[in-house]
């Protein structure tokens, strides 16, 4: 099987393209800066000249807060470059993996949201999403839309990191403690994407890892595990205003990957653990 990952460059497509290669599968990896999913014509191109059986599609505009002020620029990729992946991959008989977010929600209640809850999202960013998911449907039935939430891996910059950084900085930190959600460690996440494009079982998904907590309480414990010194003072959101609103309930039932057949990850506190192992032994080499 030859699978196209978009968005390469990133903390996902980089974990997706080691999993391919760690299975021996046949693979290209397309950064951004080298497969800009905005021009549908290179988009085309570029899968008519692969021909792919599958496109995992991990491009996306990720700037939350910058989303409110470049709306076009966003949904160009989230919603116009979902379009022009799902296209092509109608054209050659490709099949889709697209990934989404908790975004998608306007992030009410206290309880898990279903896959088939419908989208209410509060933000720039979340709107296209759900944009981009409606347009993968819309166009392709071999198509897997995938909802994660609170990403961290190796190669970008993310919360675990900056958790990090700031405690060799401070001694005493404000982090927010009323947004609940779950972690999602890239590298456990990758391997899923990876056996779902393999099967037939299309639809929506949601898939993080095991376990919720606040953002708070996230990062106490990235600091025990680090054995950092830093006291985390839980606030509110109200204390921290954003450009852009944050669902305050990003819980996400995973149900639906074990009806499925598929298997749920591992809890974040695990697989936070195993990350910060694995940073740590990146910078001892």
């Amino acid at each position: 099987m030859r699978i196209l990952v978009t968005g390469a460059g990133g903390q996902l497509g980089f974990d997706v393209c080691r999993v391919l290669a760690d299975r021996g599968m046949q693979y290209r990896g397309s950064p951004s800066q080298a497969l800009d999913v905005t021009d549908r014509v290179a988009v085309y191109e570029e899968l008519t000249a692969y021909r792919p059986d599958g496109v995992i599609n991990c491009a996306a505009y990720t700037k939350v807060d910058r989303a409110e002020d470049e709306p076009e620029e966003c949904w160009a990729v989230n919603v116009d470059g979902v379009r022009n992946l799902a296209a092509s991959c109608r054209e050659i008989g490709a099949k889709l993996v697209h990934l989404s977010t908790d975004y998608v929600f306007s992030g009410d209640g206290e309880g898990p949201y279903e896959t088939e809850d419908g989208g209410a999202p509060r933000s720039v960013y979340g709107k296209s999403k759900l944009a981009g998911e409606l347009a993968a449907h819309s166009l392709l039935r071999e198509c897997f839309v995938v909802r994660t939430s609170w990403a961290f891996g190796k190669s970008e910059a993310n919360f675990v990191k900056t958790m990090l950084r700031l405690a060799q900085e401070r001694r005493e930190l404000d982090v927010v403690c009323d947004q609940i959600g779950s972690p999602t460690y890239t590298a456990d996440l990758a391997p899923l994407l990876c056996d779902m494009i393999e099967t037939e079982r299309y639809g929506t998904y949601h898939a993080t890892n095991e376990g919720v907590c606040s953002w708070a309480q996230f990062a106490q414990e990235i600091f025990r595990l680090a054995g950092k010194d830093v006291r985390v003072n839980a606030v509110p959101t109200s204390r921290y205003p954003t450009r852009a609103a944050r669902p305050l309930n990003s819980r996400m039932s995973k149900d639906k990957l074990e009806r499925m057949g598929f298997s749920r990850l591992p809890t974040w506190q695990d697989a936070l653990a195993r990350y910060l192992t694995e940073i740590e032994g990146a910078r001892s080499v």
